[in-house]
């Protein structure tokens, strides 16, 4: 098999086997390859659990989906990486 890759994600591998992240630019691709099968089989399968729940429940509505995001928010816990010469943050909204 023959792919074109985009050189800066030809670098990219590069750097994750000088660094030690990855054996091989093939294992870094073939370890992003299969990412992408199972985060696009994990779609697949939301997709048919949403559509289930529309099927017995109705669909679901844009204002639904903002007062679901908004309870989200109030109930997220925020977490701050630590600056320099500080501490890190952690706090509840």
């Amino acid at each position: 098999m023959t792919v074109t890759v985009d050189p800066e994600l030809v670098q990219a591998g590069q750097s994750a086997v000088e660094s030690g992240e990855a054996e091989s630019v093939s294992g870094w691709v073939s370890a992003a390859l299969e990412e992408r099968v199972q985060r696009d089989q994990k779609l697949r399968l939301l997709g048919a659990a949403v559509a289930s729940f529309e099927d017995e429940f109705g669909e679901i509505t844009a204002e639904e989906i903002a007062a679901q995001q908004r309870a989200d928010r109030e109930q997220a816990t925020v977490l701050r990486a630590r600056r320099k010469g500080g501490k890190g943050t952690s706090r509840s909204k």
